[in-house]
């Protein structure tokens, strides 16, 4: 999703003036602007409101045994053997590292060649 959400800022944008393409033509620019006009300032505020509330009692029950990382009880599609569900959960674990590399190149390609997608 990180690398999908990169790629479509190329291609859409949210309404407003502050976010068009006149404003801010290239999405490696958008941190920047949105940090001297504010919105990310809003971002940080809901962010930080999450982990209050919903991070904070997550970590105390991992901290008293209630739960292990990552388990957030959703089951639904899970295997019914705990060697299938670590199998499945180290596949996501593998997932989730080769998307951070993904949008890590994907930022230093861009950086690199000054503009947008595909980054060449």
């Amino acid at each position: 999703l990180a690398v999908l959400g990169f790629i479509s800022t190329d291609f859409i944008r949210i309404p407003g003036d502050m976010y068009s393409f006149d404003s801010i033509p290239k999405t490696i620019d958008i941190h920047d602007a949105l940090l001297k006009n504010g919105p990310m300032y809003q971002l940080l505020l809901w962010i930080g409101l999450w982990d209050i509330l919903v991070t904070a009692p997550s970590i105390k029950a991992l901290g008293e045994g209630f739960r292990e990382p990552g388990d957030y009880g959703w089951r639904w599609f899970a295997p019914e053997s705990k060697e299938g569900f670590d199998v499945k959960r180290d596949a996501e674990l593998k997932n989730g590292r080769l998307a951070m590399i993904a949008v890590g190149g994907i930022a230093t390609q861009s950086i690199i060649t000054g503009h947008g997608f595909p980054y060449v």
